[in-house]
């Protein structure tokens, strides 16, 4: 296996990890578990660090003139590390409106 290669899985393993740790954090909220819930995006934004990190060392070969081809395994973990910060994104407007909701329910 290449380094490419290589890169590419770091990518899609880390950007699952964090996709699957803002998913528990939205399931946490709605439990009413707000503290887990931010203990999990805390979580889910290290493993999405790494992943940006892996795919920041691809863009700075590309810059110095090592670049790599672009491939399919290249784009998926582009995609992957995409769709984990838009599930970020969609974990923190959810877990504002449980808080949202507990808030009225106590009423």
């Amino acid at each position: 296996m290449g380094e490419l290669e290589l890169i590419c899985f770091q990518i899609i393993s880390a950007s699952g990890m964090a996709r699957s740790s803002y998913i528990e954090a939205i399931q946490k909220s709605k439990d009413g578990n707000f503290n887990d819930a931010k203990k999990s995006i805390k979580e889910g934004e290290n493993f999405f660090r790494e992943g940006h990190n892996a795919h920041s060392k691809l863009i700075q070969q590309e810059t110095s003139g090592k670049g790599c081809i672009p491939n399919l395994l290249l784009l998926h973990a582009e995609d992957q590390l995409m769709a984990a910060e838009t599930c970020k994104i969609l974990a923190n407007e959810l877990i504002d409106a449980y808080k949202r909701i507990v808030t009225l329910e106590s009423k």
